[in-house]
């Protein structure tokens, strides 16, 4: 008789735990806030870090915008290898490789059927070489994406600035879309310069995409899925919004001005993310001019964080040489990058440790601040849905040196933060290390090293209740 009342309280202990548990997981989620990404979207937002390769025949003429009337056959880099290309941007820590396979020359690095300006015409492998070839190849053998970058201009072609060159370049389009493998981006040029002028039929050639490659995210000034910040100094907006107004505007010349690019809008209609490009040379094809002009360590730490340390991501232009391979220098400094970025970011001094709010939702642990620091990037800290500011507190539990916070929101559910400063405590006090605006799909604070057992992250104001995924805290290594 004892041994079943035994039993029949820890059922019942087990019916009240089940009960409340269900109770707990009934408060609901937030529901997502404005424009959110796409899965196409979401994926390349991941990403954040990969190459560009501005190749052609200006790296023969050494010009940054070739006319069109230059020889095919000065095109021949006789030690091409794409493979060393591929192996240069992995163990850079880069993720995917973007070629320009044809620019506004109009010469294509591959044997096009719908231009007499192509690799077929050149000096290299006697016309019988194929680039685009070699190097989708080489991406999937070293586990990178692949990503193509056609310029709609054309300085060559015959039929550029009349009705049928939009079904030309269509056409072309639709040859390297349909022939090379998956496309994780397709990088659309709206320069449309010279005596000619052409309406480009921008919806033509987006069908295009699509049709071929579902999964690929379309890069222009204004998107429609990733878009140009403004500039090319490497240097997204302080103010980062992944939102973006565009009815109204167009690519090129018709586009929002640099400003409004570089810092998006507010509650944009649209989820239209940025795209940081910028070249690790002063030009952005290879002049044996610039190989004592790479851009510095410290120049390329600080556009990382002015570019992924700012809701973006890096598109990172190193140009290829003459014999088509990476300059030693470019690949050199490249390496000593990702050593820089592996030591800075090898430790999350945050990673476990207690975490605190002033109010999480529903008082749900399935909400709760220990979310922040558990590496999880599907697991969130919100709050209430009338809740629009909170502090929340990590506990070091000892003195601690630091001086770089990694702040990030979970984007799934749309971007909310409008502005959040950062303290720690010092003694009995906390004291102001940054004060901030958006924060995005990642935030990164630079800052002097400070010691200290607390850290204390305030959001200011947001438009809706604020969902983070997660706090970070390093201690990177002095330049």
């Amino acid at each position: 008789m004892k041994l079943i009342k035994t039993y029949s309280a820890a059922a019942l202990c087990s019916l009240l735990f089940t009960a409340n548990s269900y109770a707990q997981s009934s408060v609901a989620a937030p529901k997502p806030y404005g424009a959110v990404p796409n899965k196409n979207q979401y994926a390349w937002q991941q990403m954040e870090y990969y190459m560009f390769i501005h190749f052609g025949p200006n790296t023969f003429t050494d010009k940054e915008w070739g006319h069109g009337d230059e020889d095919p056959k000065v095109f021949n880099p006789k030690k091409l290898d794409a493979r060393q290309w591929a192996r240069t941007a992995k163990n850079a820590g880069m993720k995917a490789i973007i070629i320009t396979a044809k620019h506004h020359d109009g010469f294509c690095l591959w044997p096009s059927k719908f231009s007499t300006h192509t690799v077929r015409e050149s000096a290299w492998k006697d016309g019988k070489g194929d680039v685009l070839k070699e190097l989708s190849a080489a991406c999937k053998e070293y586990g990178l994406k692949f990503g193509v970058y056609l310029s709609p201009w054309d300085r060559n072609h015959p039929e550029y600035g009349t009705p049928k060159y939009n079904d030309v370049f269509a056409n072309t389009l639709n040859e390297v879309l349909s022939n090379y493998g998956s496309v994780f981006e397709q990088w659309f040029d709206g320069a449309n310069g010279g005596e000619k002028k052409q309406v480009y039929d921008w919806p033509k050639f987006y069908s295009v995409v699509r049709k071929n490659q579902p999964q690929a995210v379309i890069f222009s000034d204004i998107g429609p899925d990733i878009r140009w910040m403004g500039n090319e100094r490497g240097v997204a907006g302080e103010t980062n919004w992944s939102t973006l107004n565009t009815d109204g505007f167009g690519v090129g010349a018709a586009a929002p001005e640099g400003k409004v690019l570089n810092t998006g809008n507010e509650n944009g209609k649209y989820w239209i993310p940025a795209e940081v490009d910028v070249s690790i040379r002063p030009g952005w094809f290879y002049s044996a001019s610039t190989d004592d002009q790479v851009k510095t360590l410290d120049q390329l730490e600080s556009i990382y964080n002015t570019s992924v340390g700012r809701n973006s991501n890096l598109l990172l232009n190193v140009p290829v040489n003459r014999d088509g391979l990476i300059h030693p220098t470019d690949s050199t400094r490249l390496m000593e990058f990702k050593k820089y970025l592996d030591a800075a970011y090898k430790t999350d001094l945050a990673k476990g440790k207690k975490v605190t709010a002033s109010s999480f939702r529903g008082k749900d642990k399935k909400f709760a601040a220990q979310n922040l620091t558990d590496g999880n990037a599907e697991t969130y800290w919100t709050t209430d849905d009338q809740v629009k500011n909170a502090v929340i507190t990590i506990d070091l539990g000892k003195e601690t040196e630091l001086n770089r916070i990694v702040l990030q929101e979970y984007i799934k559910l749309g971007q909310r933060v409008k502005s959040f400063s950062v303290e720690y405590l010092e003694g009995s006090e906390f004291k102001t290390l940054d004060t901030q605006t958006t924060i995005g799909r990642k935030r990164i604070l630079v800052f002097p090293t400070v010691k200290t057992s607390k850290i204390r992250v305030n959001i200011l104001d947001a438009n809706a209740c604020p969902v983070l995924s997660s706090v970070q805290l390093y201690k990177a290594p002095d330049l």
